[in-house]
């Protein structure tokens, strides 16, 4: 689980997104972040999630907020994943060998499913203010709502 927490600094990277180029977290500076990490493209809980976030998109950015995500799928994956259901926020793919955002912020680790183990993701939310600190974290995250809740979150922020 996530071992950072309000008042840190939010760990700096810069990741390949959907479409070809990369994405740095640090050149939103000073506008305001919401870093969502979740298991994998199109599965159920994964596509509404994305789909949430972006039919919030125009609000989002009316509070300088930007909007991404984070799995450990490859980007090939995210631009398919985009295309089928028109999403509209950053996708980043933590795949490459050594990328290691997931594990900076404390959401990859050890998670079971019908009575497998495996090492995964563990949805997490961060919103991460104009000065590049975390300013409110949701921990294993459950999606109805969670989208208008971070929107709430950063419309105050």
């Amino acid at each position: 689980m996530t071992h950072l927490t309000a008042g840190d600094i939010a760990p700096d990277f810069t990741l390949p997104r959907d479409g070809g180029a990369s994405v740095t977290l640090s050149a939103f500076r000073p506008g305001k972040v919401v870093l969502y990490f979740y298991p994998k493209d199109d599965t159920p809980g994964c596509t509404l999630e994305a789909q949430d976030f972006t039919r919030l998109a125009d609000r989002f950015a009316a509070a300088q907020t930007v909007v991404i995500g984070i799995s450990k799928d490859s980007v090939t994956a995210h631009d398919k994943f985009c295309a089928k259901h028109g999403l509209s926020v950053i996708l980043a793919s933590d795949a490459a060998e050594g990328a290691g955002v997931s594990e900076a912020y404390g959401v990859w680790g050890e998670k079971k499913n019908y009575g497998k183990t495996y090492m995964g993701i563990t949805r997490a939310t961060f919103l991460i203010d104009g000065a590049g600190k975390i300013a409110r974290v949701w921990p294993k995250v459950s999606v109805k709502g969670h989208a208008e809740e971070v929107l709430a979150a950063a419309e105050t922020l």
